[in-house]
């Protein structure tokens, strides 16, 4: 049976280059010590077992910046829309820079950095840690070593099916900060109802999905603009 669209639902799609305009470098720009690692190093279940100390100290590193960053004007107009709307924010983002600018309901595909968790299969033990660093020896109660609560590289996304029906389900849907190019975050687009109102915001994109209004430039300036259109819309 096909999903319901809810006309009060706004469903936003963001990806990294939010988190950019706060100051936050995205994964593969990140500067250190972890240049000499590969990414695939750093995030995966092998390089896990082989460089433990390093993707620890890598994951500590770009939680202190997280926690460092303020939230910018595109979180604090997505935060804005829950005045009128229902509102899901489905995130490829480690970050809490959502949440702290105020959205109520985010759901993380790729995991979050203020959570640790034990090594254990297949339902470990997740800890609230927000900017604290993990140490090696630092375990689960369960003994085993505990880990960034992230999606690693041949891991399975988290709330795929949850994310799939929000975006089936919702009138209006907002992509921002995102290149569509990360599977599979990027075919949640697809599930988007036909009748949908739905924009991209982008600073470039090679190619723009069917049905989509593509708004070019940073999410920042853009996204406050297009909240307060929706808003003018909801209060008319």
């Amino acid at each position: 049976m096909k999903p319901q669209v809810q006309p009060n639902k706004i469903v936003v799609l963001s990806g990294s280059g939010v988190s950019a305009e706060s100051g936050l470098p995205t994964f593969r720009d990140a500067k250190g010590l972890w240049n000499s690692y590969s990414w695939q190093e750093l995030a995966s279940p092998e390089g896990w077992q082989q460089h433990s100390e390093a993707v620890l100290a890598f994951y500590n590193e770009r939680r202190e910046k997280a926690w460092q960053a303020q939230p910018n004007a595109a979180h604090m107009a997505i935060a804005s829309l829950e005045q009128a709307y229902e509102v899901v924010i489905v995130t490829q983002n480690v970050d809490a820079l959502h949440e702290r600018a105020g959205s109520r309901n985010v759901v993380h595909l790729h995991g979050q950095l203020a959570y640790a968790r034990g090594t254990s299969e297949p339902e470990p033990k997740r800890y609230r840690i927000d900017g604290d660093p993990i140490a090696m020896g630092q375990l689960c109660e369960d003994g085993t070593q505990l880990r960034p609560d992230i999606v690693w590289f041949g891991e399975a996304v988290q709330h795929f099916e949850e994310a799939e029906e929000h975006v089936a389900t919702a009138a209006r849907v907002l992509v921002v900060g995102t290149s569509l190019t990360v599977y599979p975050a990027a075919s949640l687009v697809q599930y988007a109802d036909r009748s949908a109102q739905k924009v991209l915001v982008a600073l470039d994109m090679e190619e723009v999905p069917r049905g989509f209004t593509f708004m070019q430039g940073r999410a920042a300036e853009l996204v406050p603009v297009l909240a307060a259109r929706w808003l003018s819309e909801a209060a008319s």
